[in-house]
């Protein structure tokens, strides 16, 4: 809060589907402010001269609210810029999709066997499908020969 809502950057992380007259190219975008801190907690191992590690707290204060709405801790290197933290902070439905996948299209939750080994192989399948779905959902379609 001291920092201010002026020290933020607006920041767009990714173009959306909801095309407005005030927003055609659909961008996602808020206000970002990054701040390297060094949280306080007694769990959190100590460096050798006992001091805390640094990291980055992450906030997002969109246009309108009067505090910021949603925070986020980073422990990326500190020449990390902005937009990747956000863009990585925001990756969030990505991750569900990609669960979603993995739970319902692959079967994950389909095992019921009662061994560590069978659950093991059965998982460790269900990870390389979803590498391959997600390998071919990147490729560029190749043109079939006629």
């Amino acid at each position: 809060m001291n920092a201010g809502r002026s020290a933020g950057k607006f920041v767009v992380w990714r173009h959306g589907t909801r095309k407005t007259p005030g927003n055609p190219t659909a961008s996602m975008r808020s206000r970002f402010l990054a701040l390297r801190i060094r949280p306080a907690n007694r769990n959190i191992p100590r460096a050798a001269d006992g001091t805390l590690p640094e990291c980055r707290l992450l906030a997002e204060w969109p246009p309108g609210a009067a505090e910021p709405t949603d925070y986020w801790l980073s422990t990326l290197p500190a020449d990390t810029r902005l937009r990747d933290l956000v863009r990585l902070a925001k990756i969030r439905w990505r991750i569900e999709h990609d669960y979603r996948e993995l739970k319902h299209g692959l079967g994950l939750d389909h095992f019921e066997g009662r061994s560590w080994i069978g659950w093991h192989r059965h998982v460790t399948l269900a990870a390389v499908a979803q590498a391959i779905c997600t390998q071919l959902r990147r490729t560029p379609k190749v043109l079939a020969q006629a």
